[in-house]
């Protein structure tokens, strides 16, 4: 089994933990170590029976081991993972065992697929993309670098999207449709036409706000 550790000691780092487990449970893979975060005052605790063992300062001196970012904000995924680059941290690719995908996806490294998503064919997804619980993604569908889908959002084929945006809870997204970057799509918003410029969109149909 490879050592692996969570960076960040949240609600999502311990639903990243459980999948973990679910993996281990098909088929040994992981030996958790621990949590990662900045916060100090988490240092030294427990949670879910995994101990948060310092900062990211810490991990750098870890030497060679596998690391996952389980922080939901894209912009602040990025900043952690860039202070990576030249150490000797691995990032992991995590896949629930109950994901469907088709051996015609291509996924990046760092990313984590949450129980219940389906991944149909020719899909292509960036680095460290996090794709949470029971999401759908269509056909063709291209998904830029630090992208966060938040649960049960729903996307059609043929739909682009750039890096560092975030698809909120329950939103849908049409067929042949683009999303820029740094786009935040709000929670329950449908998306009939593209979204280009940076902000904030909502509703049905979805339209900018900020």
């Amino acid at each position: 089994m490879k050592d692996i550790v969570i960076i960040g000691a949240g609600g999502f780092g311990r639903e990243v933990a459980w999948l973990i487990e679910r993996i281990n449970n098909e088929s040994p893979t992981w030996k958790i170590k621990g949590f990662i975060d900045d916060n100090e005052q988490l240092w030294g605790k427990q949670e879910d029976n995994y101990k948060v063992l310092g900062g990211t300062d810490y991990l750098k001196k870890c030497g060679e081991i596998y690391a996952v970012c389980a922080v939901g904000s894209a912009s602040v995924r990025k900043r952690i993972v860039s202070k990576f680059q030249n150490s000797k941290v691995k990032f992991a690719t995590v896949i629930d065992p109950s994901v469907i995908i088709s051996d015609r996806v291509q996924i990046g490294e760092g990313t984590i697929i949450c129980a219940g998503t389906i991944i149909t064919v020719d899909v292509k997804i960036g680095n460290h993309v996090i794709i949470n619980l029971d999401c759908t993604i269509g056909h063709d569908d291209i998904i830029g670098d630090f992208v966060t889908i938040y649960p049960s959002a729903n996307i059609s084929g043929n739909v682009l999207i750039g890096g560092e945006t975030e698809l909120g809870t329950g939103m849908q997204i049409i067929q042949g449709k683009e999303i820029g970057t740094n786009i935040i799509i709000g929670a329950g918003a449908v998306v009939v036409k593209d979204c280009i410029d940076s902000g904030t969109y909502v509703g049905n149909p979805a339209r900018k706000i900020k």
